[in-house]
């Protein structure tokens, strides 16, 4: 236990996380609640990370070093998707994904 949580906690919150990010991808229209969805999920997925590096080898951080490596490409995707969400509505003056068909200029 991580003082005094158990470890069926940890992955409760996790799943709960999960499951909350694929909805929010299948049900939001929206591309930047959509781009949340997927961060949440990332999220979730560091904290299986932690919590199973903490209970299977409490001395070594390998859990930790993949957590931030999955850190590292969540800012990169987030910062390659907003900049092609900023050009998506300079051109066609929103961001839903049912009203945007193409992506050339």
């Amino acid at each position: 236990m991580i003082q005094g949580i158990p470890i069926q906690c940890f992955l409760i919150v996790s799943t709960i996380m999960f499951f909350i990010g694929i909805c929010g991808f299948i049900i939001r229209h929206n591309l930047i609640t959509i781009l949340m969805s997927v961060e949440l999920i990332l999220n979730s997925v560091n904290i299986n990370f932690l919590v199973f590096n903490k209970y299977l080898f409490p001395h070594q951080l390998q859990g930790h070093f993949f957590a931030m490596i999955v850190v590292a490409i969540a800012a990169s995707e987030a910062a390659v998707a907003i900049a092609l969400f900023i050009n998506m509505y300079r051109k066609f003056n929103n961001i839903e994904v049912e009203n945007i068909n193409e992506m050339k200029y």
